[in-house]
């Protein structure tokens, strides 16, 4: 009795993806009432059915994966200096979470901003992280006051001569992005190095305005800072490699994976996700029900499905990105008409951060932000919908994943990135892809670029980022794999 409450307790948390855990608990029970011999046989069993699982060889690959990252980072910052004094230009959500993850890890920061009333945003907003880390006794009284007294509040420039490394965290406006850094570059000694928390504007681009272009570069935290290990490091056309030492040598400090990535719209993780949230917005123009996909999506694996991924990223922040991939890549990233992105935005649901989204949002007990749904989106989501189709679950999945998958492929074809490694490593830690798949250039693997191809075909009347690619085709031909 004892054994089977405990596998369906197993079972409920492991999920039905990760067959290990309740297999041990199935070869306890087998083996209790056995010898030693019989029950290191049935042991054995066991361990080389799980090792041979698709979802072994998944979560063995993320190991390997994992372990390539450290060695790439180590080789890269063999002669880089450490930061003993970084700035972050900035108060916001971002900023706040940049200043606390850097000054949790050791490293004393400035904040900076125009404004006092930000600068308590900021200050209140690593407070807040803290007193959770306090709360959870994760952390002592006397740490987080010192970790506090690591963050130095300005409103001017005339402290960061002694900068290292300043992160710029603004507005996502490429104007006033270039316009504060030609500022602060003016403040600064000619060893420190810039970076923007851009999520999707150009860094060769950004760096336009800069007298040291070579000591500028990309670093795009993901939103919670605090939370998500992936840090971006974005190469510009003039960046140097001492420069991009520097860059991994910090957000190794800060606790963080860095992935060195070269400069396009988006970079990697974000311009193989808006190919992700199309499919998701065609398919609600054929008529399926957002709840639904949500639904299948985290069946699959994913830890939250698009609709609440939108309003989680913020649906305004997502319209904002999403004109600036279409420039980029107008042939499969651009819309021929009205989305239900636009008119969620222009009903002001912007997701979680104003409590109106897909969902809508109230804050439980602990502060944490509930979802439920209000029927009256679904009158926001008629005037969009074309189509009254039906699809199965699988066709939601590959309507979902294969732009994922074929921009993928091009982002290693284009030389974003090195290896099919890089990729699917940054799917992991940016996005939660899920673990046991290993990224989507393995799960292509596992469905066989042949077979991807033909499925492929059936959606190609839905847009270009449907099409392989000439060298997924190949790919296909020859029966060959990404890894």
């Amino acid at each position: 009795m004892s054994f089977d409450g405990s596998k369906a307790f197993v079972a409920a948390i492991a999920g039905p993806n990760y067959p290990a855990p309740v297999k041990a608990v199935e070869t306890m029970q087998k083996a209790a009432r056995l010898n030693r011999d019989e029950a290191i046989a049935i042991e054995g069993e066991t361990f080389t059915y799980c090792a041979k699982t698709k979802t072994a060889e998944c979560l063995v690959q993320v190991f390997l994966g994992d372990q390539y990252l450290k060695k790439v980072s180590k080789t890269v910052t063999k002669n880089a200096k450490p930061t003993k004094y970084a700035s972050v230009l900035g108060a916001g959500i971002m900023g706040g979470g940049i200043a606390y993850q850097s000054a949790s890890m050791g490293v004393p920061v400035l904040m900076k901003d125009i404004k006092t009333e930000q600068l308590d945003l900021g200050m209140n907003e690593a407070s807040k992280l803290l007193n959770k880390e306090v709360e959870r006794k994760k952390m002592t009284t006397e740490k987080m006051a010192k970790v506090i007294s690591q963050i130095t509040p300005t409103l001017s420039y005339s402290d960061f001569s002694n900068t290292q490394f300043v992160v710029e965290a603004v507005v996502e406006n490429e104007k006033i992005k270039k316009s504060v850094l030609a500022e602060v570059e003016k403040s600064t000694s000619p060893e420190t190095v810039l970076a923007s928390n851009t999520s999707t504007i150009s860094i060769t681009r950004l760096a336009e305005g800069l007298s040291r272009p070579e000591k500028f570069c990309g670093m795009h935290f993901f939103n919670p800072v605090h939370r998500m290990p992936l840090v971006e490091i974005i190469r510009g056309a003039k960046t140097s490699e001492e420069t991009i030492a520097q860059a991994v040598n910090y957000a190794n400090q800060m606790g963080k994976t860095p992935i060195v990535v070269n400069d396009c719209a988006g970079f990697l993780v974000n311009r193989i996700l808006f190919p992700y949230f199309k499919g998701f917005v065609h398919l609600i123009e054929d008529g399926v029900d957002f709840q639904r996909i949500d639904k299948v999506m985290e069946k699959f694996g994913w830890p939250m499905g698009p609709a609440y991924l939108l309003d989680v990223v913020g649906i305004d922040t997502g319209v904002h990105a999403a004109k600036i991939m279409a420039d980029a890549f107008p042939d499969r990233m651009s819309y021929l008409t009205k989305t239900i992105l636009d008119v969620m935005y222009e009903n002001k649901r912007f997701g979680q951060k104003n409590g109106l989204g897909f969902f809508e949002y109230e804050v439980d007990k602990k502060g944490k932000p509930v979802k439920k749904v209000n029927p009256s989106v679904y009158e926001l989501i008629k005037p969009v919908v074309k189509n009254e189709i039906t699809v199965t679950d699988e066709d939601i999945i590959m309507r979902m994943m294969i732009p994922m998958i074929t921009e993928a492929s091009r982002c290693l074809e284009d030389k974003i990135v090195a290896t099919p490694v890089e990729v699917d490593m940054g799917l992991l830690l940016g996005l939660g892809f899920p673990p046991f798949r290993a990224g989507a250039l393995k799960y292509a693997d596992s469905i066989g670029m042949k077979n991807l191809e033909e499925i492929s075909k059936k959606f190609h009347s839905i847009g270009h980022m449907y099409e392989f690619t000439p060298f997924m085709k190949g790919m296909a031909a020859e029966n060959k794999t990404y890894y």
